[in-house]
């Protein structure tokens, strides 16, 4: 992979415990994931429960993510609100701490127009020197970066690529046709993330990742590399997995894999989030026996 922001990126939880962000498991999680082979990492996104964090407490994130990985592997900051002063807020406070990049969701609620949403991204371009990536996941924000908005946004000299949460891998194609073969792809939808990575992505920033950041890091490798084969049957082994990060709403189950597997301290999540069902819980637990990991 010759790109730097490329491979397995998990969208790091953040860890609670009393209430609080767990910094001493923050760390141990960065850790993990660069021992695990993960090509970067990027702290306070949707799977950080960034919306229910306070502006200090995404700050001290992003800033002890940045200071834990020293530079061993890229730190793609979030950067997102629906309000863009809060967004640059966040994109400059970034860039002090040493993050390597942003990741920059569509602006949720609002229901910004495309001319909205080009002028949203390059407000926080303008005001960083980082490299931007867009986060495009209307299911989510329900505003939609359309392709042309994209190729648009692409044309701004620090908007380098595009977490593509969609649903629809055409687009990937899309924005390799309209932005050029250095713009970056990444897959935002592990279940996904082959078809995408056959179509021309460059890596995914990954919610299994969190879980099996390993076997996730082996797969983008066995694509990068064109082994098709041993990639649709690690593939295979992971997609149940794939599909139970979301047997509740997101990131609960995720924390509780992760607790399960001793690699966090609590499975507590922020309200209005949840902790996951029972049932949810032995779809999560057969899914994990599935991909080897029990």
């Amino acid at each position: 992979m010759h790109k730097k922001f490329s491979g397995s990126m998990p969208a790091l939880c953040t860890p609670f415990r009393g209430g609080d962000v767990d910094f001493d498991c923050l760390e141990a999680l960065v850790e993990w994931q660069i021992t695990a082979g993960s090509g970067a990492i990027v702290p306070c996104g949707t799977t950080g429960e960034s919306p229910t964090l306070s502006i200090e407490e995404h700050h001290e994130v992003v800033k002890k993510v940045a200071e834990v990985a020293r530079g061993r592997v890229p730190v793609i900051a979030g950067a997102g609100s629906n309000d863009t002063q809060t967004a640059v807020l966040h994109a400059r406070f970034a860039e002090e701490s040493g993050a390597d990049a942003l990741l920059v969701i569509t602006p949720y609620y609002n229901k910004p127009n495309q001319e909205g949403i080009y002028q949203h991204f390059r407000a926080v371009a303008q005001a960083t020197a980082l490299p931007v990536f867009l986060y495009n996941v209307p299911g989510r924000t329900v505003a939609d970066i359309e392709p042309e908005t994209v190729k648009r946004l692409a044309a701004l000299p620090n908007v380098v690529g595009i977490k593509d949460a969609s649903g629809n891998v055409a687009r990937v194609t899309e924005a390799r046709l309209d932005c050029g073969d250095e713009f970056c792809i990444l897959s935002g939808s592990d279940e996904l993330s082959l078809g995408i990575m056959v179509a021309g992505g460059d890596g995914a920033i990954s919610v299994t990742a969190n879980v099996a950041p390993e076997e996730c890091a082996e797969f983008m490798r066995l694509c990068a590399d064109g082994h098709w084969e041993d990639a649709r049957a690690l593939n295979a082994r992971l997609h149940r997995l794939h599909l139970a990060m979301f047997a509740d709403p997101s990131p609960a189950p995720a924390k509780y894999a992760m607790h399960r597997l001793g690699h966090l301290s609590s499975p507590d999540v922020r309200l209005p989030i949840v902790p996951c069902t029972e049932t949810a819980k032995r779809r999560i637990d057969e899914a994990l026996e599935q991909a080897g990991l029990l």
